[in-house]
């Protein structure tokens, strides 16, 4: 008698902690029942510029029949609304709608589009009457045609720079060179072509440079701006290389610095010889006759002819 009541004690013990995880599970399921619960299908979205793309918002568990339903703009730390009062607003007033009960569609992306946005429901009725889904869209941006800077003519065993750039693509362009139409690896030792050049290939800011340049090296040069939207081309141009004519540069000094000794023997010379030397003379001096005869001329204004003034001196 004594082991059978022991033993029925013991069972009653054993259903305690399995009661009471069914007690926290009914629970839990009464108050997920009375509780706005959302989920998204994407939290981090992308899209091409002027596609469609939809922010999934989807109401999970809701018992309040009408929810207040908001979304919300967050860009650099500012929130502004997008859905407020059952009405489209903001930057994407006719290019957005909401799609029942609360994904947001946007009609025709633009790159001012990508920004955080938080979905928001309030169910009043419920005993978590508020929920809410950050989604974070990119709108990738294709590249625009690269500005090329490539140096027409380079001559042989100098320094050389070839740039390529283009800021409208997002996210941020990679750049590839191409000569010929063979696209430049980064690495020159990985291909037989390019095994000997002493250049390097900067993908990120689309800098090509030659430490020295060599015959091999001249060609038609393009670049290729590129990212997870497209790509877009420059148009190839020419970069010629060419030898320093050693002896043609040294004849050149020569003849300059013999024709230039000639000019100052020339100068030097008629300097010597007075061809400098400036003489003023006019017409209207007058040099004063010698006083030798002791004898004074007055000209009279009725005469035209001088006459004698003074008288002799003894």
């Amino acid at each position: 008698m004594y082991s059978q009541t022991e033993h029925f004690i013991d069972s009653k013990m054993a259903l305690t902690p399995l009661a009471c995880v069914l007690l926290l599970l009914s629970m839990q399921c009464y108050i997920s029942t009375l509780a706005v619960i959302l989920k998204t299908t994407n939290t981090k979205p992308w899209v091409n510029e002027f596609e469609s793309i939809e922010l999934s918002c989807m109401i999970e568990s809701i018992t309040t029949s009408s929810p207040r339903i908001e979304w919300k703009k967050i860009k650099n730390g500012e929130p502004s609304y997008v859905y407020f009062e059952k009405k489209i607003a903001g930057d994407l007033e006719k290019r957005a709608k909401i799609r029942e009960p609360a994904t947001l569609v946007i009609l025709n992306a633009t790159r001012s589009d990508t920004a955080d946005y938080r979905c928001e429901v309030t169910a009043p009725n419920d005993q978590k009457s508020f929920d809410e889904i950050l989604i974070s869209l990119i709108v990738r941006v294709k590249p625009v045609m690269p500005r090329c800077s490539v140096p027409q003519s380079v001559p042989v065993g100098k320094p050389a720079e070839l740039h390529c750039v283009e800021d409208e693509g997002y996210p941020k362009s990679q750049y590839q060179w191409f000569r010929n139409k063979e696209e430049i690896p980064e690495d020159p030792k990985s291909s037989p072509k390019f095994l000997n050049s002493t250049y390097t290939l900067d993908g990120e800011m689309g800098t090509l440079k030659f430490s020295a340049v060599r015959k091999e090296d001249a060609g038609e040069y393009y670049c290729r701006a590129k990212n997870e939207a497209g790509f877009s081309e420059c148009g190839p141009q020419m970069m010629e290389v060419y030898d320093i004519n050693i002896a043609g540069i040294i004849l050149g000094v020569v003849v300059v610095v013999t024709v230039l000794l000639c000019i100052t023997v020339g100068i030097f010379c008629a300097y010597k010889r007075g061809y400098f030397t400036s003489q003023k003379q006019t017409g209207n001096n007058y040099k004063a006759p010698a006083k030798g005869d002791g004898v004074d001329y007055v000209r009279t204004e009725d005469e035209g002819d001088f006459r004698h003034k003074s008288s002799f001196v003894i």
